[in-house]
């Protein structure tokens, strides 16, 4: 079971976690409101950062997705996304910072994992498996 925070996560902290990845971007392909965060040049975080309650899509491995829908109320089938691969994330509180931000490093690795191996060598990524 995931401990409650007390208070939301904010827009600063999550672009901070977001671009704290080797490589990592924001872009606005979709306007200013909606932040698009990507590693050489492929998603793997999207957020209105001005939205109340703040949110963020994630990728996330398909049997995962849906054990996390499942436990949490706060994640639900990625918003305008592909449901299989993406959670859609309302920072309300209800999830830790920690939890939030495992979650981003996991979409984050798994685009990674997807890049050409001389992409990945050029973030310094290890795979877990190697590790």
């Amino acid at each position: 079971m995931v401990a409650i925070s007390l208070n939301a996560m904010k827009p600063a902290a999550l672009r901070k976690i977001c671009l704290g990845f080797p490589g990592a971007r924001e872009e606005f392909p979709f306007g200013e409101e909606n932040s698009v965060f990507k590693v050489a040049g492929k998603v793997f975080a999207l957020s209105p950062l001005k939205a109340e309650p703040l949110r963020i899509s994630l990728k996330c491995e398909p049997d995962l997705a849906v054990r996390l829908r499942a436990e949490h109320p706060a994640i639900i089938p990625g918003y305008h996304l592909n449901k299989r691969h993406w959670n859609t994330v309302e920072l309300d509180g209800s999830l830790t910072d920690d939890f939030v931000r495992e979650m981003i490093e996991d979409s984050y690795d798994l685009v990674v994992a997807g890049l050409p191996k001389r992409e990945q060598e050029k973030l310094n990524w290890v795979a877990l498996s190697q590790e």
